[in-house]
């Protein structure tokens, strides 16, 4: 929890108020962003966003799994945020367990849509080798390493990157395999499909705070919001998900002008990560 006296608090309400926020963004400006990836050589992806002094790290494994019965044309992808004690000492112990599932269950909404897959950011049927018998499951691990607010639209970030660094083994599988019996699989050790992240959404949190709403909050002004909301939105502009903070209530009309704002931002932060993520590789690949 951020302490601030009163005379903070005014201080940063009054820079948003005038748009010239304490460390001199515009209500609509990201701090800057810096991409790795590879940062962790057993994962099959993984990459670092840092945006400010936040930083996070993805990482993505890749196992061959069974379809679920109801969706046997679609493989599975499960997402775990771990708050690290070291990154803020209030995600000791229940703080952090509680901010971990809620990071959690927010980047499912946002990037895996409903329960049916609809609206999915991450493209499910991609990932099945042979229809109702087998496909890939993703077990995607995001790590808080620093917090200074937005960790929700950090983590989408990392995701992304990780997704986008991500090889899947090529698979081949065996013909003649009759009913339930799995067939025989020859996984590659040589070839690797990179995984197509074209349809991986960004993540744009607008925080409210006072009468007006800011993109890419820090802590403290976190600590002074009523309300956020997140919005997930893709290349073509469309929402593949939304996640809502805080207990203040949102007018219809403030929620529409909070999604049209927050997808004329997300072109910018989508073609912004486009070129961190292709310099990340590019350096990766030198090394």
């Amino acid at each position: 929890m951020v302490g601030l006296s009163l005379g903070e608090k005014h201080f940063i309400q009054g820079g948003i108020e005038q748009n010239l926020r304490s460390d001199g963004r515009k209500r609509d400006t990201y701090r800057p962003i810096s991409v790795e990836t590879g940062v962790i050589p057993q994962a099959n992806g993984s990459a670092r966003i840092r945006i400010g002094a936040t930083e996070v790290i993805a990482s993505v494994k890749a196992e061959l799994g069974r379809p679920n019965a109801l969706q046997p044309d679609k493989g599975k992808v499960s997402i775990f945020v771990d708050c690290s004690p070291v990154a803020e000492p209030m995600f000791e112990g229940r703080g952090g367990e509680e901010l971990s599932t809620e990071l959690s269950v927010a980047l499912q909404c946002c990037l895996l849509g409903g329960k049916s897959g609809a609206g999915a950011g991450i493209d499910l049927s991609s990932l099945i080798v042979a229809e109702g018998k087998i496909c890939w499951d993703l077990y995607i691990d995001g790590l808080v390493i620093s917090s200074d607010g937005n960790l929700l639209d950090a983590l989408g970030a990392a995701i992304k990157a990780a997704l986008s660094n991500t090889g899947i083994p090529r698979v081949q599988v065996a013909p003649g395999a009759s009913g339930d019996e799995q067939p025989e699989v020859d996984i590659s050790d040589e070839e690797f499909m990179q995984f197509d992240t074209s349809g991986v959404p960004v993540i744009v949190t607008l925080t409210k705070v006072g009468r007006h709403y800011i993109v890419d909050a820090t802590s403290e002004e976190e600590s002074q919001m009523s309300s956020a909301v997140s919005v997930s939105i893709n290349r073509k502009g469309h929402i593949c998900g939304l996640s809502k903070r805080g207990s203040a209530g949102l007018d219809p009309s403030v929620i529409s002008d909070m999604i049209s704002v927050a997808r004329h931002i997300s072109e910018q932060l989508i073609n912004k990560l486009d070129s961190e993520i292709s310099a990340a590789e590019a350096d990766e690949d030198e090394m």
